[in-house]
């Protein structure tokens, strides 16, 4: 369609790849009326298909399930509204959704679902990537979405384009691409400011590329330019570019084919975080936070374990081999200084609260170690990338 943009956005090439994670957006697999439609998804699926038939492996995020379900109730039924309703919609529209694209790609699609217990916990975060690795290996296509029917966080505030950020770098991708229903990032948005100019090539994300992020530009979808944004520079972080691009425009599908987009490209950081570090960074947390005094602060980014002595206190409830926020004691501004995996849990660790590692067993009549949190599994947010 001419007339969104694409235009504006010179052709430039392609990252070099042979792995590519690929996410669709709501808006590109409805109708306008909320009605599941194949318009947009036959272009992608052809796209995907000779990908494959180049010897190279796509991975599918793909959203659409909680549309697909709405479209098979009463208008009656969904003004009922609420976070049920919504897990129940995902539920009906899911099959749905894979579906459509099983229909339209030539080769075996798998549905995998997602939470963010499945991306918190360790085992199971391996699990999911030695899945993902086996069906591509098998030569099906991994189409994957939020398990939207118990994920309530998710419901409430995720969004897609962060998730196929964070399968990205689960499946060593050599992309990300994000189909969408823009022509790529503006300097402002360009429907309300006449000055606003197309971006190609965003080096790094800073304050300014976020400030040019306006709200989600469509009823169907929960994310928006600044999801799109925030999973740009996860991916980033990984090692890994992200290209952002017209899903709806042919003739854009076209040139993707041809190893070449109009749209942004946001260039990778360069370097990489080792896997571990990276999961510790981006995976969903417990929503707990242990305090600790500056000489802790200075010893973790440093590069040491967490032991008891420095740990002032704990906020929320959180259990052992959960990932917990640390923040100095005071916490005045909500900094993060790291993130890592728990040993104890936060009744423990509130026990332990400034004792010394040798006090442990004493205090607790166990010991899981000397470090409530050691360095291996934990990573310092100042911590840069290693190669």
């Amino acid at each position: 369609m001419s007339d969104r943009g694409n235009d504006a956005f010179a052709a430039q090439a392609l990252p070099p790849w042979r792995r590519a994670v690929l996410k669709v957006g709501s808006s590109l697999l409805t109708d306008g009326q909320g009605q599941l439609s194949d318009h947009n998804a036959r272009g992608l699926a052809a796209f995907i298909t000779a990908s494959r038939s180049a010897g190279r492996e796509v991975v599918l995020v793909s959203s659409g399930a909680v549309a697909a379900g709405r479209a098979r109730i009463s208008e009656e039924r969904r003004r009922a509204g609420g976070i049920v309703l919504r897990q129940a919609l995902a539920a009906m529209g899911q099959t749905r959704m894979v579906g459509l694209w099983q229909a339209l790609i030539d080769a075996p699609v798998a549905q995998v679902l997602l939470s963010h217990d499945d991306l918190r916990n360790r085992r199971r975060y391996l699990n999911a990537r030695n899945t993902l690795l086996e069906l591509l290996r098998l030569g099906a296509v991994p189409v994957i979405n939020e398990n939207d029917t118990v994920a309530v966080e998710e419901l409430k505030l995720g969004d897609n384009d962060n998730l196929a950020a964070i399968v990205a770098a689960l499946v060593d991708a050599d992309v990300l691409m994000i189909a969408s229903d823009v022509a790529g990032l503006y300097s402002a948005h360009p429907a309300r400011d006449p000055a606003a100019r197309p971006v190609a090539v965003v080096d790094a994300i800073t304050p300014e590329i976020l400030a040019m992020a306006g709200d989600a530009g469509s009823a169907v979808g929960t994310g928006g330019m600044h999801t799109k944004l925030q999973a740009a520079a996860k991916a980033a972080n990984a090692g890994i570019s992200t290209v952002l691009f017209d899903g709806g425009n042919a003739a854009v599908i076209a040139t993707i084919g041809d190893g070449s987009f109009r749209g942004t490209r946001f260039n990778a950081s360069g370097t990489r975080l080792a896997a571990r570090k990276y999961w510790l960074r981006h995976a969903p947390g417990s929503g707990g936070r242990i305090r600790i005094d500056a000489g802790a602060s200075r010893a973790l980014t440093g590069g040491a374990s967490l032991l008891p002595g420095g740990i002032v206190g704990a906020d929320g409830e959180f259990s052992r081999g959960d990932i917990v926020d640390v923040v100095a004691g005071d916490a005045a501004d909500g900094s993060i200084i790291a993130r890592g995996l728990c040993q104890y849990s936060a009744g423990e660790i509130r026990r332990l609260a400034g004792r010394h590692t040798r006090d442990i067993e004493s205090v607790l009549g166990f010991s899981y170690g000397d470090s409530v949190v050691r360095r291996d599994d934990l990573v310092a947010m100042t911590e840069k990338a290693t190669p």
